[in-house]
This record gives C-alpha cells, structure tokens and sequence, in this order.
C-alpha cells in the first residue's frame, strides 16, 4: 500500500496562494481541506483532500 503524501501548512498555504490569517478565517467557518492535527500541535494536510477541495472549487467557463 502506497503511503499518503501528507503536506506542511506552509505548503498548502504556497499552493493555494493564501495567508495564513486568510486560510484560518477559512477554517473557522469549516470551509478549508481537510486537516489532521498531530500530537505536538502541527497540521497536515493529505495531497489527496487538498486535490479534491482544489476541485470541487473550480469554476467552468460560462457558455
């Protein structure tokens, strides 16, 4: 079974292009990809969930 690529906040926050007073403000009202906290306070985010959230928010150009 092939491990999960499991990404840094700072390397999300690069992808996406998002402060991190952006992207917090974002979690608080539940709309950010999903996070696991670790046991020492750290988040991580799996490149598959960040993959999905990137695609339920793109938008089809209008025809």
């Amino acid at each position: 079974m092939a491990r999960t690529e499991m990404l840094k906040l700072p390397d999300v926050l690069a992808e996406i292009g998002m402060s991190r007073a952006a992207f917090y403000r974002m979690r608080a009202r539940g709309k950010a990809p999903k996070l696991i906290k670790l046991p020492n306070g750290q988040l991580r985010c799996r490149r598959h969930d960040l993959d999905q959230w990137l695609e339920s928010h793109e938008q089809t150009a209008a025809a």
